[in-house]
């Protein structure tokens, strides 16, 4: 595969078109269009990784020529033998670079790059899933927290007992899609729950999606096709609860898609949020169509985002969380909780990886 003058051509373009990228980047006219620039940016950030590591790669090239003439040529068997162990070691690297850019050379998600929506709500279980969907809400802001992304939430709905029925946020920061696709599904917990006095453990569930933010250039919506409602605004907030007709709901008639947003004292600032949600959920559904597409010629269906499937069960008596889609196990609960998720994310992301590379062979 590396060594083909096709894989070559395709490597000097993707390097010129680096170079050019970064020139346009910039010129005054560029630098004038935000939308413009951004994309470019994007485009020259995705391309980085993948020059970097063909000059890499040439280099390494490079050295393994000399190392094999040196060690024809030598006649001092010392000193062949050290050109024979050095040919082997770069031997070794070129194998490690060319699984390093198998995996750069696949297909990019092109919302990886993307902030995301994150909604999280409490399932089967009663107080308990509200309870548990609170938690869950807390170890992915605390993720978030360690890669230095923001969070805005978008809607929350609390729990009678505490937790939320609902909570729909907003992940901002660098990849921040692509680390969290995989996490879309039913998240299952096993625990005594505060409540039970008998001491007996408790299965309840919370449904989590993750989707890529919409920006207006990705998805366009028709005033025509919404309908919109106001009404007041129930629950904690202040003075303002049940006196203005703030909170909004939004029903995107062909796809049937509805949005409601009230945490927000300002209508326009509830419309804003709202609309901001409808356009992810609008574009996710169409990803949706094209992985459902995708994932018939392929065996994992780990990114499928199916959020009827139990993906994950966080068992407190054992210690224990295990991702069934992957029969990966952890222990140490207490730190996954608190947003060390990063062994389970990056095992997801390497299993996708691998499966995608089987379809190249």
């Amino acid at each position: 595969m590396f060594d083909t003058q096709n894989f070559r051509e395709k490597m000097a373009t993707l390097e010129r078109r680096h170079e050019e990228v970064g020139a346009l980047l910039s010129t005054a006219d560029v630098i004038s269009k935000r939308a413009e620039f951004l994309r470019l940016s994007r485009e020259h950030s995705e391309l980085d990784p993948l020059v970097h590591a063909w000059k890499s790669y040439q280099k390494l090239l490079g050295d393994l020529a000399q190392a094999r003439q040196m060690a024809d040529a030598e006649s001092d068997p010392e000193l062949r033998d050290l050109a024979r162990e050095e040919m082997k070691q770069l031997e070794d690297q070129r194998h490690d670079a060319e699984q390093a850019m198998k995996i750069l050379l696949l297909p990019r998600d092109p919302s990886d790059g993307k902030n995301a929506i994150l909604e999280i709500r409490g399932g089967t279980g009663g107080d308990e899933a509200a309870l548990f969907a609170g938690d869950l809400y807390r170890m992915y802001a605390r993720f978030a927290e360690r890669h230095g992304w923001k969070l805005e939430v978008m809607s929350l709905s609390e729990g009678s007992s505490g937790g939320f029925k609902e909570v729909i946020v907003l992940i901002d920061g660098k990849d921040v899609f692509s680390k969290l696709k995989f996490e879309s599904g039913v998240h299952r917990v096993q625990r005594v729950p505060a409540t039970e006095a008998q001491g007996r453990i408790h299965t309840s569930a919370a449904t989590v999606a993750v989707l890529p933010e919409a920006e207006e250039v990705d998805i366009k919506i028709d005033e025509k096709d919404l309908k919109i409602d106001t009404y007041r605004s129930s629950g904690a907030g202040g003075q303002h609860v049940n006196t203005t007709d703030s909170a909004v709901r939004i029903t995107h008639l062909p796809t049937g898609v509805i949005v409601a947003c009230q945490d927000e004292r300002s209508q326009i600032k509830n419309r804003a949020k709202a609309m901001k949600v409808l356009r992810s959920r609008i574009l996710e559904a169409e990803r949706e169509r094209q992985m459902a597409s995708e994932a018939a010629n392929r065996k994992s269906q780990v990114g499928s985002g199916d959020r009827s499937e139990k993906i994950r069960t966080y068992n407190f008596p054992q210690d224990r969380v295990t991702d069934h889609r992957i029969g990966l196990t952890k222990h140490n609960l207490p730190a996954i909780m608190d947003g060390n998720l990063h062994d389970i994310i990056d095992a997801l992301r390497a299993n996708d990886q691998a499966e995608r590379l089987k379809g190249l062979d």
